[in-house]
């Protein structure tokens, strides 16, 4: 892999592992030579990820929408600031610099970009690992939702099983590393529905 997207919440939340395992991700990805692909801004834990990489001389590329300059601060000291127009173009681009995605930490934003993902996946539009690291159980329950979704009949094991997840970055990595996308469809064949 020779970049990962890393989606994380642009405030630093109530749990000082968020941000301890934010720097510790961005230092362990440029120790691998792994570049980081992020939102671009220098606050909460998106500023971690970048700034742990950036300590290790890893290379940090930013993607931020040009109307987020002023909430979501842009960091200076970056390999790379690419300035897009609107959230879907941040998405897009972030996901063509990358060979895969984890997601930290985070509110609706890293959400909606985790399950974009996960959804171009499921549909066939690429066949990146997607993966979770899931700091002191922060996404149990999201995770268990999912179980459910299964439970129900309205997302398939196959698919479920895309999501990678992990509370250890070396073997999140590793799951990554080793990762071999599903080859069935999401589609139900119309002779059989």
């Amino acid at each position: 892999m020779k970049n990962i997207t890393v989606f994380c919440g642009s405030s630093f939340g109530t749990e000082e592992i968020y941000k301890e395992q934010a720097e510790l991700l961005g230092k362990t990805l440029a120790k691998q030579n792994i570049g980081l692909v992020y939102g671009g801004a220098n606050v909460g834990l998106m500023g971690a990820v970048a700034d742990g990489a950036l300590s290790e001389n890893g290379t940090v590329i930013g993607v931020l929408p040009n109307f987020l300059r002023s909430k979501e601060i842009a960091h200076q000291g970056l390999t790379e600031l690419i300035l897009v127009e609107s959230m879907h173009e941040r998405k897009t681009k972030m996901s063509e610099l990358c060979d895969g995605v984890i997601a930290l930490p985070g509110g609706f934003g890293t959400l909606e970009e985790l399950f974009e993902m996960l959804t171009w996946a499921q549909l066939g539009l690429h066949k990146k690992p997607i993966a979770i690291l899931n700091i002191s159980g922060f996404y149990d329950s999201l995770l268990e939702l999912l179980e459910t979704m299964t439970e129900k009949g309205l997302l398939k094991e196959v698919n479920k099983n895309m999501l990678l997840v992990s509370d250890d970055i070396d073997d999140l990595l590793e799951q990554m590393k080793n990762y071999v996308a599903p080859t069935v469809g999401k589609w139900i064949d119309k002779k059989t529905s």
